[in-house]
């Protein structure tokens, strides 16, 4: 991802503090073309919910050949997957991002499915 890709999901993470925001990318042979901000249904530091427009979207990129990463922000906590991030990732073929403010701002990339996490490299040029 570029630079200005990172940037525009702190930014938005940062206009959200102290709650969540979340949002989803597209990308293309792995490298992200663009960046989504989507309205959390949830007001909370503790979680997110994509609005329907949102994931309508998200999957339409899904059915045009774009690859699709949901992303979401931990204000105070690390950019590792929570139990309920694991339990909400419904779609296996899709990446996680979260954006930690805990300390400097982190973002990082997990494949989550049938309850199993790994992470996934994110290069930033």
């Amino acid at each position: 991802m570029t630079r200005d890709h990172w940037d525009a999901m702190v930014s938005h993470a940062r206009e959200a503090a102290p709650n969540e925001c979340c949002g989803y990318v597209s990308a293309r042979e792995g490298a992200v073309t663009d960046v989504f901000r989507a309205r959390s249904l949830r007001d909370s530091p503790y979680g997110y919910e994509l609005d329907p427009r949102s994931l309508l979207a998200a999957n339409d990129l899904d059915d045009e050949g774009y690859e699709v990463g949901i992303y979401h922000s931990h204000p105070r906590s690390p950019a590792e997957p929570s139990q309920t991030d694991i339990n909400l990732a419904h779609y296996p073929h899709w990446t996680y991002l979260i954006v930690s403010l805990a300390g400097d701002p982190t973002v990082r990339a997990w494949h989550m499915a049938d309850g199993r996490v790994s992470e996934e490299p994110i290069d930033v040029e």
